[in-house]
Formats: structure tokens, sequence, C-alpha cells
């Protein structure tokens, strides 16, 4: 499908892996940045965008979200939820393995991938399974997988009981420069837990998690960091002690990384003020203590990313009772916005918020996308920081209607996305 030639005008362009913050036009051709401030000789666009008012920035990248597809296509699709994403800015989302069947296998990786392409909008970056079946006891062909154009390998939710197997799959995946990404849960101390260990389980009479879960997990596997060598990224974190063991190991060069989603960085268990399900989260929303350390571990760099961890369901998933309700969020249309929240909060920048959604994860994959330098991809997100909206089911695109921002104002809307300098995304007035 061919890329028309485009002018991108008047906004505040923000290209954070160059350290470029100033009002700038943007000139694509051929699906790439061609010129930044200057046109090109002979340039004739075919459509100019003008857009007074907007950050003009890469196209995010959001390192951990599912869609659902193959397997449970009752939840969601690629269809569905790369719609959203585009809608959202998101032209880059990483998928991790836990679709059925199981991302364990070239064919399922490019299954996924092929998908995605023929819909043209968003492109998904597979991440493989680290053991077959995601069974924590043989460990996958790691190699055929990167082959097939996984960016990373991950036993997702799963976990690996024998930390000799971990310790082999580490040392496997550094064979060939392979990611590891983990989310680091100890099983057995989370138990049979659904929230934060603390006052409002005990209120609530939930069974609750405790800190020491992921603390616990964060040591085994920087331990192991040590042995191997290995490059790992810890997802999802939930926790300050464990911001704090990671700001540790980066200070003793240790090749490891982390990210946040961004509904941790908002709400706290103080928000379980009933048993609403659609709070239920993993891993939990835990004490305002510990969102106030995410967020410093946003502001000094220990925390390189935010991520969505979108997590669609059906409406029946959330009907049971707390316990037993599906965990998870649907969080694609909100990535954008609640980062913002922190450039309003004085927390950080706006340059380091997006920097948060764009040059970082694309740096924690080895990937040169994230940024907008002549030659390069012309993935783009245009979006007003003025435009307030409602998010609510009349406007949601995810097939997953299950979220607690609905009926909350939100501040900064896309409107307009473009991959490989299509425009596959636009605000209709």
């Amino acid at each position: 499908m061919s890329s028309p030639r485009l002018v991108i005008t008047g906004g505040r362009f923000i290209d954070p892996a160059n350290n470029i913050d100033k009002e700038e036009s943007v000139y694509i051709a051929k699906g790439q940045i061609v010129s930044v401030g200057r046109a090109p000789e002979g340039f004739h666009a075919d459509r100019e965008i003008k857009v007074p008012g907007h950050v003009v920035c890469p196209g995010l990248i959001d390192l951990w979200a599912r869609v659902r597809e193959p397997g449970l296509e009752h939840k969601a699709t690629i269809a569905s939820e790369v719609t959203a994403a585009v809608s959202a800015g998101i032209t880059t989302l990483c998928c991790p393995p836990d679709t059925l069947p199981v991302i364990d296998t070239p064919a399922v990786a490019e299954l996924i991938k092929d998908r995605a392409d023929r819909i043209g909008k968003c492109r998904i970056l597979p991440i493989g399974a680290l053991t077959r079946n995601l069974n924590g006891e043989e460990l996958s062909e790691m190699r055929a997988l990167k082959s097939a154009g996984c960016i990373g390998v991950t036993n997702a939710l799963s976990p690996v009981f024998n930390s000799l197997i971990l310790r082999r799959a580490m040392e496997y995946a550094t064979s060939f420069d392979m990611l590891v990404i983990v989310r680091p849960e100890d099983h057995w101390l989370r138990d049979q837990g659904v929230v934060h260990e603390g006052t409002v389980a005990t209120r609530l009479g939930l069974p609750g998690i405790p800190e020491a879960a992921e603390t616990v997990a964060v040591a085994q596997v920087l331990a192991l960091v040590e042995q191997t060598g290995a490059r790992v990224h810890f997802a999802q974190l939930s926790c300050g002690r464990a911001v704090e063991m990671i700001a540790n190991a980066q200070q003793r060069d240790l090749q490891v990384s982390a990210d946040v989603s961004a509904h941790q960085l908002h709400l706290t268990e103080l928000d379980l003020t009933d048993y609403d399900a659609t709070f239920r989260v993993l891993p939990p929303l835990r004490s305002s203590n510990d969102r106030i350390r995410l967020c410093k571990g946003i502001a000094d760099g220990t925390i390189a990313a935010i991520c969505s961890d979108h997590q669609p369901h059906e409406e029946g998933a959330k009907l049971n009772a707390f316990e037993s309700a599906e965990a998870g969020m649907s969080t694609l249309e909100t990535l954008l916005p609640l980062t913002l929240r922190l450039v309003d909060s004085g927390c950080v920048s706006m340059s380091h918020a997006i920097a948060g959604l764009t040059s970082r994860p694309a740096e924690i994959l080895g990937l040169e996308i994230g940024q907008l330098a002549p030659g390069t991809v012309a993935d783009l997100c245009i979006f007003d920081p003025q435009h307030s909206w409602i998010p609510s089911p009349d406007n949601w695109q995810s097939r997953g209607l299950n979220t607690p921002f609905f009926g909350q104002k939100m501040q900064g809307r896309v409107t307009h996305t473009l991959v490989a300098g299509r425009i596959v995304y636009e605000l209709s007035n």
C-alpha cells in the first residue's frame, strides 16, 4: 500500500531520542521521515496536516498488551484491539505469549504478525514463550522464535518453579542476545491472594498478596542475572521496594530495565471502596506509598517505560464475586492520558513522559523505532494536550469495556496516528 507525501505543520515536535522539543514541520514520503524543519528540494505534499497547539511525537510503543487472538476471540480480536490502539496513538504493540495456542512455535508468532499485517493498522510484535506451553519445565525453541520475529521471551504469569530451569533459560537466551521479560511474582507467596496485603484487604475480608511476592521474585532473577549475564526486563512493577532493588542493580551495571502499568501510577488499594471487580488486577493495586515510589522511579529513570498491560474481557468475566472475577483492565485508550497526568502533576516533563512511551521502550527492545530522525520509519502520534474528554462505552474502541475510568475526565486526545507514513486514524470532528 502506497504512502502519501505529507507535511505536518504548526505542532510542537517532541522527539526525545534526538533531544528535540520545539515547533517544527515534518516532511514524510515513501513511509519515512525525509526532513524535519525545512522542506527537501522539490518536495510537493499530497496533503498538509495543520496541527497548531498539538504535540507531534513518535508513535507510542506498548510493551505489554493482550489482543486475545488466537484462542480467546470471545474477549477481543486483533482487529478490534489494533483499532483501539491506533485511536490511542499506539503504533507498536508487544503481545505476550499466553494465547491459545501459546506463542511457543514460529507458526503461532507468524500467524499473529500476518493477521496484523493484513489489517494494516498497528504492528504487533509477539513475545515468545520462555518454556514450552508456558509449563515452566521444558525450554522453548527461543532461537527459532527470534527468527520468526519475537522480540523477547517470557513465561508471562505462569511460574517457573525450578530455579535451575530458569537459569538454563536465561543462559540459552543470552547465547544469542535475546531479551528475557519477567513479570516478577512468587507463586507460593501470592497463594490465593487477590488484592494487596494490608488494611484494605483486612477490612474487605479478601486474601492479600504481600509485597514480598514481588520482591522475592525480583531478588531471585537479579541473582541469576549476575550468574548468567542475561539481559532482563522486569514488567509491570507494583511496589516501591522492587524499584529500589532494580535501581541498585542498575548502579552495579547489570543489564536490567523495568516498566510499570499506567494505572499503577494513579490507583491504589484505597480505590477498592467496594467489591468492584473492575479494580481486580495482577499485580494488585498497592499502597499510596508504593504509588509515590513508582512515580519517583519514572522520574529518576529507574523505570524506563510505561505500558498499558491491556487485558480486555467480556462482560461476564467481571460479574463474579471479586475473588472469582478475572484479573485485568482494558487500558489501551487511557495509556496516553494517564501518562500526561504525570506531566500535569509536575512529576515529569512532557518530553520525559513521551520518552517513556516511545524511545525508551524502543531502546529496551533494541529496535530503531520510537524516533523521528530523517530516514526513520514515519510512525507518528499527534495529540491535542488541551482536549478533554470522558471515556464511555459509546466512544470506546476496544471490545473490552472493563475499565474503571469510564466517566472520568481525561486530558489529551489523539487526533492523528500514522504508521509507516499512512494515516491509520484521524479523529472525526
